[in-house]
């Protein structure tokens, strides 16, 4: 079940710092949202505050609140492995795990929840993934591979194979083409486009068109000043945004004059 976040006046520190500030936004469930802006003004930040990866940082905490239908994340009773086994990540760069085959990379997190499974369960999980990924006609003859062995884009959605085999309900993706040639990134385009239907997806890009053809929702993220806290300036309609924004600094950074 996709999930909707509302985010509360949310604040995130690094130690003493504070690196992005009052952020206000509900993230629709079976949608796509795209966080744009500059770099530096707190996008990726914000992103791992969704499911709690900021705080594996010695000294980061946010104040404030980010609720998943309902339930504070931050709660104290929360446990922040649930967080993230419920809210997926896909990272920059794509990160199969070096010394695993394709098949067992796919089954890395559901083997981290410790379940004793059937190979039968383990082929479905591979196979439902790869599929839900576009990735398994092409390795479906090489599962026992190592995931290193494949091209960039193919690694990538192995990694997004490996996220939605423990059904989470939202996708955090953090500029998730950036290494990625063009033929890949249009692929990582329209998987994007197929998992929305069964996930809430969060996307960092430094890419406009990139958001303008994903997201259904877009968040502008800029800073005031140098050394000050990232704001989210706008968070509107993509189409709307893109077309006729409300903040003269969105329309500024959309149509390139800064950034």
């Amino acid at each position: 079940m996709a999930k909707s976040i509302t985010v509360d006046d949310l604040d995130i520190y690094y130690g003493d710092f504070l690196a992005v500030q009052g952020v206000n936004m509900t993230i629709k469930a079976r949608s796509v949202t795209a966080f744009i802006g500059p770099s530096g003004c707190g996008k990726s930040t914000m992103l791992r505050s969704l499911n709690r990866m900021h705080e594996v940082i010695p000294g980061a905490r946010v104040e404030g609140k980010v609720m998943v239908d309902g339930q504070s994340l931050y709660d104290n009773a929360v446990d922040p492995v649930a967080v993230r086994r419920q809210i997926g990540m896909v990272f920059q760069r794509p990160n199969p795990f070096p010394t695993m085959s394709i098949y067992e990379n796919v089954l890395a997190g559901n083997r981290l929840n410790a379940k004793k499974m059937k190979k039968a369960e383990a082929d479905e999980i591979v196979e439902r993934s790869l599929k839900g990924a576009n990735l398994w006609n092409e390795v479906k003859d090489r599962l026992g591979k190592p995931g290193m062995g494949l091209s960039g884009g193919q690694q990538q959605r192995l990694c997004i194979a490996r996220a939605i085999a423990v059904e989470p309900q939202v996708l955090l993706m953090d500029e998730p083409c950036s290494a990625l040639d063009p033929i890949s990134t249009s692929a990582i385009e329209d998987l994007i486009h197929e998992l929305k239907s069964d996930y809430t997806i969060v996307i960092v890009t430094h890419n406009m068109q990139q958001a303008a053809r994903v997201s259904d929702e877009t968040g502008f993220f800029n800073l005031k000043a140098a050394g000050q806290p990232g704001q989210l300036v706008e968070f509107n309609n993509t189409q709307k945004m893109f077309a006729n924004p409300d903040n003269e600094s969105t329309e500024a950074y959309i149509s390139g004059r800064f950034g």
